[in-house]
């Protein structure tokens, strides 16, 4: 099946939302309909991001994964659209 990843750009939290809590809520949520492979938060060019990266059997699930988890997100914090990706061999192309 192939792999996914939904980025997203995260901005202030909602008031009484501890930090803790965003990247599990998200993950879950791509959780309650596939297979979390891997979640992260890093920091790329100075702004904190959140990666979810999940199994989809085409793009078209993919994409209501990714809209699940930036909904999840949006709830608890200000966040970007949604970056979705697919590794293709070693490199991840954009859907």
């Amino acid at each position: 099946m192939p792999s996914y990843r939904v980025r997203l750009i995260v901005g202030l939290l909602h008031p009484g939302v501890a930090p803790e809590l965003l990247l599990p809520e998200a993950a879950g949520a791509a959780a309650e309909t596939t297979t979390v492979e891997a979640k992260d938060v890093g920091i790329v060019a100075g702004r904190p991001q959140i990666t979810v990266r999940f199994t989809a059997a085409d793009d078209g699930e993919a994409r209501l994964v990714a809209a699940r988890v930036h909904e999840t997100a949006r709830g608890l914090a200000e966040v970007s659209g949604p970056a979705l990706t697919q590794r293709v061999g070693g490199r991840w192309r954009d859907v």
